[in-house]
């Protein structure tokens, strides 16, 4: 079948193929849900490299990350060059119109990964991008306390963060940035912002990177500032069996929230009535200056530098070893 978005017609092959069996939701319904949110996850992905998290058979069948931008491309989609901490590169899809997302969502993308970089400086990072990770034996409503602390904390520095559920257990907080910044910039402010965190909420948050040293708590996931490190976007869909959606939240909202109650059928509903809950932040640019300087104090005043890239990524100056402390103490 064919769908029309905005002047471009979109092959949809397979409607009726079943992607979410518990609730029987189909690659149609998928679509449908896109065209409902498309000018909301748009705003998320425009002239973003982004990864699609493809699941051809649905989510219970196999997935895979498709960074590379795939074979027969339209000619309308256009693509920017990212590097890898390898050191080799690729051309990613940047989203410009929601014929795109369309588009993705016929090749079975059900989540999309946008880099927080635009194609026209792939250097410099635009966006902050804090991950409140739940740890085992915690849950979302530990997550909505430490997003209340750090929502004071960025405060403090003169900055505002946006606030979404991740579509699982989890926060993402978004902070608009001048692109000015480098990724381990911006990797250095959140693991600041974690550091302050973890003072001011003893037991309860965490930036430890070894899953063994982080307890029931809630881990500060600074690598995801790391170059080709991605969050799901605003308004993606995720691969749990209720078809929950990362969803813009509104601050006054938040401990009332369940990330259960943003899915595929609610979204499109909540979004006609709202709008989109991140546009304004398109009207703001924040500096790192102040955190950054925070970092670089902790480093001063208490030694905190360096912490763990992902094993991707090549030795920093400074990082520590990245050995499992329960394996480092066996030698």
């Amino acid at each position: 079948m064919e769908l029309e978005v905005a002047g471009r017609t979109v092959r949809l092959s397979n409607p009726d193929k079943v992607y979410y069996p518990e609730r029987g939701f189909t690659k149609l319904d998928v679509a449908q849900y896109y065209l409902a949110v498309a000018d909301g996850v748009l705003r998320g992905l425009r002239e973003r490299p982004t990864t699609l998290q493809r699941f051809p058979d649905g989510v219970d069948g196999e997935f895979f990350y498709q960074k590379r931008a795939p074979k027969g491309l339209p000619d309308w989609l256009p693509t920017a060059r990212i590097e890898f901490p390898s050191g080799r590169s690729a051309d990613e899809i940047c989203p410009t119109e929601p014929a795109a997302v369309l588009w993705a969502a016929n090749l079975g993308c059900l989540t999309f990964h946008p880099w927080p970089v635009r194609r026209a400086d792939t250097g410099h990072v635009d966006e902050l991008r804090i991950d409140l990770d739940p740890q085992p034996g915690t849950d979302f409503h530990d997550a909505v306390r430490a997003a209340h602390e750090l929502r004071a904390l960025l405060e403090e520095h003169g900055l505002r963060g946006w606030p979404k559920s991740s579509g699982g257990r989890g926060l993402h907080v978004y902070v608009p940035l001048e692109p000015e910044w480098t990724f381990t910039d911006g990797r250095h402010a959140v693991i600041a912002l974690g550091r302050v965190l973890e003072q001011r909420m003893p037991g309860k948050v965490t930036t430890a990177w070894w899953k063994e040293e982080r307890g029931e708590r809630i881990f500060v996931d600074y690598n995801q500032m790391a170059r080709d490190r991605t969050i799901a976007s605003a308004y993606s869909l995720r691969a749990r069996p209720r078809a929950t959606a990362s969803t813009p939240l509104r601050w006054d909202e938040l401990d009332d929230a369940s990330p259960e109650d943003f899915d595929l059928r609610t979204v499109p509903a909540r979004f006609a009535e709202l709008g989109d809950l991140n546009a304004e932040m398109e009207q703001h640019a924040f500096r790192l200056d102040g955190l950054l300087e925070l970092y670089e104090k902790q480093l001063r005043d208490e030694g905190l530098g360096e912490l763990p890239y992902p094993p991707d990524h090549p030795k920093a100056a400074g990082e520590p070893t990245r050995v499992q402390p329960s394996r480092a103490r066996k030698k």
